[in-house]
């Protein structure tokens, strides 16, 4: 992929482990990725496919049973995998690579005020004294949309709703100053109108703090309004990478077709959805050829015989199906997902008119 902007943080050929009951589930089978300054990316999946367990490696958040098994995550030039003790993520955790989490009230310490939160992490990520951090507590508090920040400063988690308590935990983000900012299905938790809501904020931030932003989720609806790039993982792997555009325009991965199709502006007149069928594959065992054959009316015989290397569509697109080989026979995708962009704005309008019926 060529760009002009610099690569802020990198995954090489990252294998991650688990020791599940003296076995050994394989997670992230082998993932190579870039991450640009100042860009968005989205990565995409169902549940259980990686997207949480590949940023971990980023901050050294894995689980006391898994391990980076093989491959290299780099920050600026850093290597991060040889970081093993608490202390040594210090200079990296928070002040450069920061987590927003899907759950708020597990973020926050529910004995302690909204303020003291902000301010202890002020006071150790910006140095400043403990009246310079209150004040800037309450900047970020009224830059996130805190409604008499003032006044709420002194209030405990419990007084505030989930859409405000995801406020103050992306206030809290902020007041780290990162350099990557990780978004885990931080709407994943709330209602419609308050995700919404919570995208817009995310938007208008990155646009002014311009961070790297890895925004995980399993809604591709989400991934049209905020996303530069988008990788979509499966089974512990990325099996394709592209522009928004590119996922959502051009997709080849019969995986990424299965989830457009799922997409909810895509139900019928009776509100009935696509879904993907069979479950995903176990990750105890030794995945051969595409780990999505199984599921997909698409597969071929080499599909189950031969792992599938990267096919690039374009500059900034590629996919690893067999579809893309220059031999194999010619599949278009579900008509369901053609024109994609006329068939949401004809149901979002259909709505909108019934609003006003």
């Amino acid at each position: 992929m060529t760009t002009t902007k610099d690569i802020v943080l990198s995954a090489s050929d990252v294998v991650v482990e688990f020791e599940v009951r003296d076995r050994i589930l394989t997670a992230i089978r082998g993932i190579s990725l870039d991450f640009y300054e100042g860009e968005v990316l989205a990565l995409v999946g169902e549940s259980g496919s990686g997207k949480s367990v590949l940023t971990k490696t980023f901050t050294g958040m894995l689980e006391t049973n898994g391990r980076i098994a093989s491959g290299k995550v780099t920050y600026r030039g850093q290597d991060l995998t040889n970081l093993k003790k608490h202390k040594d993520w210090d200079g990296i955790r928070g002040s450069k690579i920061s987590t927003i989490f899907q759950d708020p009230m597990t973020s926050l310490d529910p004995i302690k005020t909204i303020g003291s939160q902000i301010t202890e992490v002020i006071i150790k990520h910006q140095g400043k004294s403990k009246a310079e951090a209150k004040q800037l507590a309450i900047d970020y508090m009224n830059k996130v949309g805190i409604p008499d920040a003032e006044r709420r400063f002194d209030e405990f988690p419990f007084q505030y709703s989930g859409g405000m308590r995801q406020r103050i935990v992306i206030a809290i983000a902020l007041a780290c100053k990162p350099d990557v900012l990780i978004c885990d299905e931080p709407t994943t938790a709330l209602d419609v109108t308050i995700q919404a809501q919570i995208i817009e904020l995310l938007k208008s931030l990155q646009k002014e703090y311009q961070f790297t932003t890895i925004f995980i989720t399993h809604d591709l609806g989400v991934v049209a309004s905020i996303a530069d790039k988008v990788a979509v993982m499966y089974a512990g792997d990325i099996v394709e990478y592209g522009t928004v555009e590119d996922i959502f325009y051009d997709p080849r991965h019969p995986y990424t077709w299965s989830l457009l199709s799922s997409l909810p502006q895509l139900a019928d007149e009776n509100g009935v959805l696509f879904s993907i069928p069979g479950t995903p594959p176990s990750l105890y065992k030794e995945i051969v050829g595409d780990a999505f054959a199984p599921r997909s009316q698409y597969a071929m015989a080499i599909d189950f015989e031969e792992n599938v290397p990267k096919f690039n569509v374009t500059d900034t697109h590629w996919a690893k199906t067999w579809l893309l080989h220059p031999d194999a026979p010619q599949v278009d995708k579900p008509e369901l997902i053609n024109n994609l962009h006329e068939k949401i704005s004809k149901k979002l309008g259909k709505q909108e008119g019934g609003d006003h019926v």
